[in-house]
């Protein structure tokens, strides 16, 4: 508990601090006096002030603010050329689209540095989505798709490769969702439903590639040894039920302690049967392997780890947008949506994961927290924009009242939207859900 709370504070803190600190520095830049400089709202709890700006932390963490001489019609205003509303347009804009684009730069700046670590990664991450099995009573299995199928769009949006299809699928829980396919040459198209899986509820169709787990290293005189396997053997099936990942081999093996089972391989590419006994453990049954999965090794130089950056929150900055366009066109579902709650669960998982998974999750969060800003949306950044750029088209100042109504039309749907996401993220919490009497 105290790691996810301190892990969620680093977080925001840092998210709300680079975001601010774009709005700051625009501002001291174009010439703006600054009164305010807060990471979070309401009550202050430590404060200091040099020279015009008063610098503090406020009681509540979800967000930050700040506040510039003449910022708003209602502000009180002398007209001196250092308040807001004296600068261009131009300057205004700039002010406003630097926080946004603070996010971005450090979400770019921070997947650079993770990336350039390098990795090992699944290889089939990367390959066309061939379908090697189709799960029993999956979306696929009732619609008609097959092993050896070739998946080719998924809603119109083409999928090159098993990332690809994870993402375009993942997206649309619960909704039908027309799949392209080449069948031995023929282009066919199914209407599928992914079920909702995991506490995200993550679209899934239920099909997967065609890999099987590696034993990378068997222990002599245990039962695998004993059965025959050797190290390299591909575990392509036991007791008939294939296993595609280390982690279906893993449950296969420790569900059958001292049950003979049957374990299908394949040894320089021929199929083979090995008849083993696990022994029994407390966790279950033991054969003596090490399991690997087929993975792909990368590990690029700044330069490429940057170009690679650039592509990957380009690639996420588009599922942003198809993931909003999905809640107005109802493709997507609110339950997708994480709130502060859920960012506190990821931020302790990932810290408790290590360091590179929480820059990750920081990456991730804060081009979500730029790019949604950018939203033309009332109270955010963007919606500010919009109407200072509607103003320039118009050649004049819109009447203060119906801003003012706008903004209010702004916040409560803002308001509403953030209802629907706490619901959602104190319902992945399970002691709480039992609370829910609708929920059971």
């Amino acid at each position: 508990m105290v790691t996810t709370v301190w892990s969620f504070l680093l977080v925001i803190g840092v998210l709300i601090f680079v975001h601010e600190l774009g709005h700051f520095l625009a501002a001291r830049r174009v010439g703006i006096r600054v009164l305010t400089f807060s990471l979070g709202f309401g009550p202050k709890i430590l404060k200091t002030t040099r020279g015009d700006t008063e610098y503090c932390i406020s009681l509540v963490p979800f967000g930050g603010y700040v506040k510039m001489a003449g910022e708003t019609a209602e502000d009180p205003r002398s007209g001196a050329p250092d308040e807001f509303l004296s600068k261009t347009k131009w300057e205004r804009f700039q002010v406003l689209i630097m926080g946004p684009v603070m996010n971005i730069a450090l979400a770019i700046v921070v997947a650079a540095i993770v990336l350039a670590q390098g990795a090992e990664v699944p290889a089939y991450e990367d390959q066309p989505p061939v379908v090697g099995v189709v799960k029993m009573n999956s979306a696929a299995e009732r619609s008609g798709i097959m092993a050896g199928d070739r998946i080719l769009t998924v809603a119109g949006d083409s999928v090159p490769t098993w990332k690809d299809l994870a993402f375009a699928v993942g997206t649309r829980p619960n909704k039908p969702v027309p799949v392209t396919l080449d069948r031995g040459g023929q282009t066919m198209t199914f209407d599928v439903r992914p079920s909702a899986e995991g506490r995200f509820e993550v679209g899934d169709i239920g099909v997967l590639p065609d890999i099987s787990p590696i034993a990378e290293r068997v222990e002599a005189n245990d039962p695998a040894a004993r059965g025959g396997m050797k190290a390299g053997d591909v575990v392509y099936a036991v007791n008939g039920k294939r296993t595609i990942f280390p982690e279906d081999l893993k449950e296969a093996i420790a569900a059958h302690p001292g049950d003979t089972i049957d374990i299908e391989i394949r040894r320089d590419g021929a199929p083979q049967h090995l008849t083993v006994t696990p022994d029994k453990r407390s966790t279950g049954g033991y054969v003596g392997i090490t399991i690997v999965e087929k993975t792909r090794s990368f590990k690029p130089g700044p330069v490429e780890a940057v170009r690679l950056s650039l592509v990957q929150n380009a690639t996420g900055s588009l599922l942003i947008f198809k993931t909003i366009k999905g809640l107005f066109t109802g493709a997507t579902s609110l339950r997708q949506l994480q709130g502060p709650v859920g960012i506190a669960q990821l931020s302790g998982e990932s810290a408790r994961a290590g360091l590179l998974p929480l820059l990750s999750l920081i990456a991730m969060v804060s081009l979500n927290l730029g790019v949604l800003n950018l939203m033309p949306f009332p109270v955010l950044d963007g919606g500010h924009i919009i109407i200072m750029l509607l103003e320039g088209v118009a050649g004049r100042d819109f009447p203060v009242q119906m801003k003012e109504r706008v903004l209010v039309a702004g916040v409560v749907v803002l308001v509403a939207l953030m209802v629907a996401v706490m619901y959602n993220d104190l319902t992945r919490i399970s002691w709480i859900e039992r609370l829910m009497p609708w929920r059971n």
